[in-house]
């Protein structure tokens, strides 16, 4: 499918959006404020270690410390044994985090995960450095290559090519990515050449300079986003920043010189995202309900733990019968489903409540369908079969921030509950708090200060009630709206 990349650009924010046949895919947001610090490397100082959670707190220079685990730390291990393909986090796991780390001692790490609500980054010390066609594992000799790339002849070509190419740049490992399929030697060799440079410097800085300090910092976001999202069907990066376009074109001309007559400037009246109805998207992207096209709708639910997603038929009655009408919605479902995923970046368990299905083929095609969806997807997903509940399970891979996470915030009134206590439920409290109020403590009259909702119902529905209330505790009760209280806000004040 043809796919278009929009950045754009403000002094404030950039955005990237990934538009597939007109259809919004993916966004993207770096706050200058707030800028991400995914792939950054700092050289770092261990803070803490915590013998009980095999981890380690590390200081780096953020706002909050940064969390190391035992497995994520590498260990050297003797040059012949380099060669084999051996998994460094297997290699961690055996060993005491106190035979790893002390206190006070400098380390250099890389954030893997960013600060995410009150917890810190998550660090790893197995390095990687990507750029355009690879990525460098300077600590390892294993050459990898992408699964995406299926062709085995070419997968052999690549393999031979950087295994050799790698023997003249110290004999580090790297990961063939994706977007090396079908390159030259020079282009790789080129990219081999980047990497060993950017190496150089981050060993160098790591001696140097004092602890904490960032001493790698990861590219921009509209620069990421063109070394990380063009593919063969993306025809055009759409920029609406001059300055953001010169940029690109200079990186694109040095690093990736056949793709320079994609990148566009966009000098439009209308604003970039309004060409395809980004905005639109964006705000539906927070709705918890999503329609489907048949008439069914998804709900999805985001919480601490999980995330969860419903499937109904709505107003879908079909054409044939029940089943058929279930294993329809379900198939239209399971597509919207991967797209909602990338769109709104969700990340970790995500548990999927299709309809119940009766024909074990019509699961399996739903099955098959999602992941068929799933596999443009740039996060690591990991789909499981239907649980005996009807239930299908799957992981999807989260280094950053939702998109909701990422524009919004827990709402005032209701603390994230989603919902807040009537005005009825709310005048009872008061009721009973002016009785134990007048219980406890001395006072002629009493005032009740609560929002104008809750005073207008009291004044109008209760007031047969309050005088009851008067007589009954031989007090005064006067009521004040004031409209800087929530619904469930109020106070009883002895006067």
């Amino acid at each position: 499918m043809p796919e278009e990349i929009l950045v754009n650009v403000t002094p404030q924010e950039t955005r990237v959006a990934v538009v597939e046949s007109g259809i919004l895919q993916e966004l993207h947001i770096e706050r200058g404020w707030r800028r991400g610090v995914v792939g950054n490397i700092y050289k770092g100082r261990v803070q803490r270690v915590m013998p009980g959670m095999q981890a380690a707190f590390v200081e780096v220079g953020l706002e909050r410390a940064a969390f190391l685990h035992a497995n994520d730390i590498y260990q050297s291990v003797p040059l012949e044994q380099r060669d084999e393909e051996v998994q460094l986090s297997q290699q961690a796991a055996s060993a005491s985090i106190m035979e790893l780390l002390r206190d006070g001692e400098d380390i250099v790490v890389q954030v893997v995960k960013n600060p995410i609500g009150s917890k810190g980054a998550r660090l790893t010390t197995q390095i990687s450095i990507p750029s355009r066609y690879l990525v460098l594992l300077p600590q390892s000799r294993v050459i990898g290559i992408s699964a995406r790339i299926e062709d085995e002849e070419e997968r052999k070509r690549l393999k031979t090519l950087v295994s050799e190419l790698a023997e003249h740049q110290g004999g580090h490992g790297y990961i063939v990515r994706t977007n090396a399929e079908g390159q030259s030697a020079e282009s790789l060799a080129e990219d081999l050449a980047y990497l060993g440079r950017a190496w150089n410097s981050i060993e160098r800085r790591a001696k140097e300079m004092p602890s904490p300090a960032r001493i790698y910092e990861d590219l921009s976001l509209p620069l990421k986003a063109v070394r990380d999202l063009i593919r063969k069907d993306v025809e055009k990066v759409k920029v609406d920043s001059y300055e953001t376009y010169k940029h690109l074109q200079a990186f694109v001309s040095k690093y990736m010189p056949t793709l320079s007559e994609r990148i566009e400037l966009y000098a439009g009246d209308r604003p970039i995202f309004d060409l395809y109805g980004v905005e639109d998207e964006v705000g539906r992207a927070l709705d918890k309900q999503v329609p489907l096209k048949s008439g069914g709708y998804l709900v999805i639910d985001q919480t601490e733990a999980m995330t969860t997603i419903d499937v109904n038929t709505g107003s879908f009655i079909g054409q044939r019968n029940l089943e058929e009408t279930v294993f329809r919605t379900n198939l239209e479902a399971a597509q919207a489903v991967a797209r909602q995923l990338r769109l709104r970046n969700l990340g970790g368990i995500i548990i999927i409540d299709f309809i119940d299905m009766d024909d074990p083929e019509h699961r399996r095609q739903v099955l098959r369908t999602l992941e068929k969806a799933l596999a443009r997807d740039h996060a690591k997903t990991t789909v499981y079969d239907f649980s005996p509940l009807g239930l299908v399970e799957m992981t999807r891979k989260r280094t950053v921030e939702s998109l909701e996470r990422q524009l919004s915030e827990t709402c005032p009134e209701c603390g994230g509950r989603g919902s807040v206590k009537t005005a009825e439920t709310v005048t009872y409290e008061i009721f009973r708090e002016i009785t134990r109020a007048v219980h406890q403590f001395e006072a002629a009259e009493l005032l009740v200060i609560a929002s104008p909702k809750v005073v207008a119902r009291i004044t109008e529905e209760e007031s047969s009630t309050v005088a009851e209330l008067e007589e009954s505790l031989k007090k005064s009760i006067r009521f004040q709206a004031d409209e800087q209280y929530l619904q469930e806000q109020f106070d009883v004040v002895l006067l």
